[in-house]
């Protein structure tokens, strides 16, 4: 194993026979690779970085196990990979390719704004950011490094309001099994390691589960996957759309295989080395119990960073909570991360006016806890004409005692806040690094604050045993 990540290294170091601590660029792998001779690499368990390096590798006479270079490169390439879905008649949003601002212009004012824009080739979301109008896309193409004919910026329709999914397969390139769907609980445009997700999905119409699992097949067949793949989807409208392909293992990967008791990276490895689908003889088995996975953030290590979710990736881990229905797993998790749910108090609901309407669910649930409600301005003269009641806290700038005042002195026991877009969100951003200063749980998503309502209930109704993993399944029949 090759590994240049010191963290993970104190893990894994008796994982395989030899551990090399250097860093992932061709020549420390063609290194190793000269002096260990072995019949292969497998490139499929390193993230990004591996597939970045895979086709100089091969190049320079490295067998790759498992999918082809060929197929690294056209699940990368938007032209080419959405050739394909047009071809197997899968619905993507428009989409292309810029090397320059007038390009980047044209391709705007064909698929309309809002956009989600990224370079080509990158990690964890880098430098990807949803556009709202023509001045905001100058600014991105200004500021973009290496914009160029061989690094272009992908330029993708946003959808708006969509729910977020993903499916995890193993494919030996004639067939492909999904163990689960995993269902995003942040709205589309949340980066998908940064949002919580839910094993099975709670919301998403079966047939929808269904066209999921029929398009990862159809496209891990058509790309001639062999080994793992992750795709993720959204489904905007009534309509599931594919997003992107991922031919390689993803982070949610240990996720599924512990929910749904499925060894996916040794099935994987199998298939990587000459084995079908058909000798492994994998059944597709309902989950009884619900898995929530839920990022951790480091934002506690750094004060003046604004804790806003976006398509850019900040999280630096992932926690995974089990229990017999969502609501509970959902809290688990939280509680995992260390940033524990109240049970009782005060919530601050403080949100945009673009989710107003959104947090009108979350603010009900909250409402019917016996919750006390804090809501400023906007927000508390829009709950109250859906006929919520709710008590009047000024911003900082109207006065005092004001929001920062009521978090200092542990008045507030959870933060709900959106980020008010472009135009303010300096003036909301401290209550969000406030909450982070004095260690009150915060949320920035309307959908994670129904998700949060959702789970403080189901703790209350029931606080669940502690099962081991072996416990849960057993169940899996």
């Amino acid at each position: 194993m090759v590994n240049c990540n010191p963290e993970t290294v104190s893990t894994d170091y008796d994982t395989s026979d030899k551990l090399y601590f250097e860093p992932l660029t061709v020549e420390d792998v063609l290194a190793i690779y000269e002096k260990e001779k072995p019949e292969g690499i497998v490139i499929q368990f390193g993230g990004q970085t591996p597939l970045n390096i895979a086709a100089e590798l091969e190049a320079s006479g490295v067998r790759i196990l498992g999918t082809s270079t060929e197929t690294i490169d056209l699940a990368e390439d938007r032209g080419r990979f959405r050739q394909h879905m047009e071809k197997l008649n899968i619905p993507y949003p428009k989409s292309g390719m810029a090397s320059t601002l007038d390009e980047a212009l044209v391709i705007a004012g064909d698929i309309g704004y809002p956009l989600i824009v990224r370079p080509s080739y990158v990690l964890g979301g880098r430098a990807m950011e949803v556009v709202h109008d023509e001045e905001m896309l100058r600014q991105y193409v200004a500021a973009a490094v290496e914009i160029s004919p061989e690094r272009p910026i992908i330029i993708d329709e946003f959808l708006e309001n969509a729910i977020e999914a993903e499916a995890d397969a193993i494919s030996d390139g004639a067939d492909a099994f999904v163990p689960a769907v995993m269902e995003h609980v942040e709205l589309a445009g949340v980066h998908s390691g940064d949002s919580a997700c839910v094993i099975p999905p709670v919301s998403i119409p079966q047939k929808h589960i269904e066209t999921i699992e029929e398009y990862t097949r159809e496209i891990a067949i058509e790309l001639n996957v062999k080994g793992l793949m992750n795709i993720q989807y959204a489904i905007a409208d009534d309509m599931v759309y594919v997003l992107e392909a991922n031919p390689r293992a993803s982070r949610t990967v240990p996720l599924v295989s512990k929910v749904c008791g499925i060894p996916m990276a040794r099935h994987a490895t199998q298939i990587m080395l000459g084995k079908t689908l058909a000798d492994l003889n994998l059944k597709r088995r309902p989950v009884p119990h619900f898995g929530v996975k839920e990022a951790v953030f480091p934002f506690n290590m750094f004060p003046e960073v604004d804790p806003v979710l976006g398509p850019e990736m900040r999280s630096t881990g992932e926690v995974l909570g089990m229990a017999g229905n969502s609501g509970l797993a959902f809290f688990k998790a939280q509680e995992a991360t260390k940033q524990g749910l109240p049970t009782e108090g005060t919530v601050l609901i403080t949100v945009s006016g673009r989710d107003w309407a959104s947090a009108v669910e979350a603010a009900k649930r909250f409402d019917d806890l016996g919750f006390r409600i804090m809501a400023t301005k906007g927000t508390q003269e829009y709950l109250a004409s859906q006929g919520i009641q709710t008590e009047l806290i000024l911003k900082i700038h109207e006065g005092r005692p004001n929001i920062l005042d009521a978090i200092a002195n542990k008045e507030i026991q959870l933060v709900v806040n959106t980020p008010s877009g472009k135009e303010s969100t300096v003036d909301d951003s401290y209550i969000r690094k406030a909450a982070i200063k004095h260690k009150i749980p915060y949320i920035t998503t309307t959908a994670g604050a129904t998700a949060t309502a959702k789970g403080i209930a189901a703790y209350r109704k029931e606080r669940g045993t502690v099962r081991s993993l072996q416990e849960y399944l057993a169940d899996v029949k």
